[in-house]
């Protein structure tokens, strides 16, 4: 064998290991930001549902909560999610990348995390690791899921951003949107309430959104923070939520999709994806204390 091609073979298994080694240290990273989300939760308080509690809350608001719940079920403690779906970097972009992710979410933490893999063209992808843990906002986004190409600074501004997308995403581990779990809801009419979250010195609020059923349809902000030609600002936020179905006893959307309104006031939905599977543990004093359905 040539010197050139002993040097190619090797430079090959080089590269090979680097990757490796990247791939290992950025799972490591999305696994432990799950740790220290889980480890950050207080001790359990063995809560159980309980629909009489909710007779104070804005009508469209108790009637969803008790069309997602059962009364008596515990709380839960963390929800894994996996999603599928499709995304775009900009609301201006036309295009669409596919995804698929694993979500990690602890309601008694408020916070998340979102680990996902980005498709490009010629079997490429981007990892993209998204979470909102102690209440501090973080992204970063990595080649091959191994080689970091960047990653958010801190900001209050970030912070904000995330835990909007935690209280919208909410409605797949409902018990968070709860009034014991730090949500206060207020009545706008009949088939709309707002919902205020505050958590780590940030407070955010949604304009939550029902159909007659009780299903939370959509989700309305005028001003959530975004990252916009390198720049935070906040713009129009708006998602919808629809193929709602029975997981571990509790109903939750299949599909949901996101968006930002541009400065003509358009609609742009930039994110859309589809719930795979969802595994639910909950709170002790149950029989049956993680449910997967």
């Amino acid at each position: 064998m040539s010197g050139w091609i002993i040097a190619v073979v090797l430079a090959g298994i080089a590269g090979a290991a680097l990757l490796a080694i990247g791939r290992t240290r950025e799972t490591a990273r999305a696994d432990e930001l799950g740790t220290r989300l889980l480890q950050s939760a207080p001790a359990s308080a063995r809560r159980r549902v309980d629909f009489s509690t909710l007779d104070e809350l804005p009508p469209p608001a108790a009637r969803y909560l008790r069309y997602a719940l059962t009364d008596g079920q515990p709380f839960i403690r963390a929800a894994r999610l996996r999603q599928a779906g499709a995304l775009r970097t900009e609301p201006e972009s036309s295009r669409w990348l596919r995804f698929s992710a694993r979500h990690f979410a602890v309601p008694p933490a408020v916070g998340f995390v979102w680990d996902a893999k980005v498709a490009l063209p010629l079997g490429l992808h981007v990892g993209v690791l998204d979470s909102y843990v102690d209440g501090v906002g973080g992204g970063r986004v990595s080649f091959l899921s191994a080689l970091p190409i960047a990653a958010a600074s801190p900001a209050p501004e970030l912070d904000s951003g995330a835990l909007h997308r935690y209280l919208a995403e909410a409605v797949w581990f409902p018990s968070a949107l709860l009034p014991e779990s730090g949500v206060v809801w207020r009545a706008i009419d009949e088939r709309s309430a707002t919902a205020t979250l505050e958590h780590g010195g940030t407070a955010v609020s949604l304009e939550f959104r029902f159909n007659d059923v009780g299903e939370v349809t959509g989700i309305y902000t005028p001003g959530r923070f975004g990252r916009f030609g390198g720049a935070y600002r906040q713009a129009g936020w708006e998602g919808h939520f629809s193929g709602y179905t029975l997981r571990a006893g509790m109903r939750v959307p299949r599909y949901g999709e996101v968006g930002w309104y541009d400065d003509a006031g358009e609609l742009r939905i930039v994110w859309t994806g589809k719930l795979l599977d969802a595994e639910y543990d909950f709170e002790p004093g149950s029989t049956d204390s993680s449910r997967k359905r």
